[in-house]
């Protein structure tokens, strides 16, 4: 199932990492992650936006959609991507995850189509920022838990009920983040 849009979760202060872009790091390769990960969706012919406002990603020529509501973290960029989505699938990647291949989005994208969201886990965690919605069915819960006090992604995983997307060992390793300094010094 071809999503109808990606988005590219860009808004993060990035304050462990001394506020710096993430998604403008580089992994080796000429590109930047947020280039990478623009080249792989372009070669599954998926349409890309970057999710958050942020100056440093202006050059880039992608369509930004704003947080909406602000102000509550990741949710209000994946209600704003949902809103963005309409009545098609969104596939939500976050701008930190400099190894995740090809591979594991056409999984993505191939998984169950009954399901309301697919995504994998790790260490008994979801991986909400790199997985697929159906932006209709969600969408009323991720607005739902944005008007509460509790903005969390593991919570609407879990209440709207998630589909696991198995990982094989390697695959895992390939949705590591670059949270600190120290995870870019220890690639």
């Amino acid at each position: 199932m071809k999503p109808g849009l990606a988005g590219i979760f860009v808004g993060g202060a990035g304050s462990r990492m001394g506020g710096i872009a993430k998604g403008l790091l580089r992994t080796g390769e000429r590109a930047t992650i947020v280039e990478r990960l623009r080249g792989i969706l372009a070669r599954l012919d998926v349409p890309v936006v970057l999710v958050g406002a942020r100056d440093e990603y202006a050059g880039l020529g992608l369509d930004v959609v704003a947080d909406d509501p602000g102000g509550i973290g990741p949710l209000g960029g994946l209600v704003a991507l949902l809103r963005r989505a309409g009545d098609v699938p969104a596939l939500a990647l976050a701008c930190d995850m400099p190894f995740v291949t090809s591979p594991i989005v056409e999984r993505l994208l191939a998984a169950s189509h009954d399901a309301p969201i697919v995504a994998p886990r790790r260490d008994g965690r979801w991986e909400p920022l790199c997985a697929r919605y159906d932006a209709a069915r969600v969408i009323p819960s991720a607005l739902g838990l944005a008007r509460t006090r509790d903005h969390s992604l593991q919570r609407l995983l879990r209440e709207v009920g998630a589909v696991e997307l198995p990982l094989e060992a390697h695959e895992a390793e390939q949705l590591r983040d670059w949270d600190t300094p120290e995870d870019v010094t220890h690639r």
